[in-house]
């Protein structure tokens, strides 16, 4: 059952891909204003209080599902974990953190839903965290027109990794790795918290969120959730500065020090002749990921890439880049990058 649930395609995707395609093409169309994606509570609501963990659902002896109440987020949050197969015979060992983050209407599922991860990091010595960024899968702190929104940021950084460390005996190592969108928080955020991460991989992420097409991609990714596309960071006139500020092509010199894995497909033409939505998609990020590598060699950065003619924006790809990005993820693990 379980390789018949990783190869078939994942009707989501496919939906969230040409969702996202149409709104390239097209303009218009009622919005819903939302103050801030997926809370539960207004900003005056919430308190300074500490995350905890109010929910623990065991799939199986190595993954469980925990519920963290969140004052970064104002509302509770999933967050999946998976132990190596040594978790229970030594539970106060410290391991590493390894972060998984999801893609666009997506959810903290995808990684064990789609992929072999539950086998691939079986024996090796990480804990593997692959927590909710919410519908749009972008792992942010919203700006919300200036009023204070829903910080993933903080969440995924901060909160979650405190609960780590108490839940499961965390150490301080940690790496992190995302498929579209969650490709982009995984760089965005190594590089506005330099340090915090060894090790950072994309798949098919956006890299330059100011290149030509990438604020409609973003805006369009923004809208399907029903959310007003200034909500996010606010205009890209008039905030440009909250913009540079999210963007890791304006903060790639940040990312020195840190073990970088980037793969991108040019999409058109795809040898997936099922998926062109998929192939369109995976087009359209093309040449800001290779403007990103560009600028990383210019800042003398190294970065192991994989910039492939071809491919689709979907897990056919992503499963394979994941496995052989995984040396670079283990060196900065602190783990055998051969094992």
């Amino acid at each position: 059952m379980r390789r018949t649930r990783r190869h078939r395609r994942s009707l989501r995707t496919r939906l969230a891909a040409l969702t996202a395609t149409a709104a390239l093409l097209a303009t218009g169309g009622a919005l819903v204003a939302s103050t801030a994606q997926g809370t539960t509570t207004s900003a005056g609501e919430r308190t300074a209080s500490a995350a905890e963990v109010v929910g623990r659902h065991w799939l199986d002896e190595r993954t469980v599902d925990l519920t963290v109440r969140s004052p970064a987020v104002g509302a509770d949050v999933p967050v999946r974990v998976l132990l190596p197969d040594s978790y229970a015979g030594a539970p106060d060992r410290e391991r590493p953190v390894l972060y998984l983050l999801h893609g666009a209407h997506d959810d903290h599922t995808s990684w064990t839903r789609e992929t072999d991860v539950e086998e691939f990091l079986a024996d090796k010595e990480v804990i593997t965290v692959m927590p909710s960024a919410g519908p749009t899968g972008i792992p942010t702190d919203w700006w919300n027109f200036g009023r204070r929104g829903a910080d993933y940021e903080t969440f995924q950084l901060d909160e979650v990794t405190g609960l780590l460390r108490e839940e499961f005996h965390a150490g301080p190592a940690r790496a992190v790795a995302g498929v579209s969108t969650g490709g982009y928080g995984a760089l965005a955020i190594a590089a506005r918290r330099p340090g915090t991460f060894a090790a950072a991989a994309s798949y098919s992420g956006i890299l330059d969120t100011t290149a030509t097409g990438m604020r409609t991609v973003v805006g369009a990714i923004v809208a399907r959730e029903g959310q007003l596309p200034a909500a996010l960071w606010g205009s890209a006139v008039l905030q440009q500065a909250n913009w540079s500020a999210h963007n890791p092509y304006r903060l790639a010199d940040r990312l020195r020090g840190t073990h970088l894995y980037v793969s991108q497909g040019s999409g058109l033409p795809s040898d997936d002749s099922g998926n062109l939505e998929g192939a369109v998609l995976e087009g359209t990020l093309w040449s800001q990921a290779r403007k990103f590598v560009d600028r990383l060699d210019d800042l003398g950065v190294p970065v192991r890439s994989h910039l492939y003619r071809g491919g689709t924006h979907a897990w056919t790809a992503w499963r394979a880049e994941f496995e052989t990005s995984w040396p670079t993820l283990a060196t900065g693990l602190g783990l055998d990058p051969a094992r």
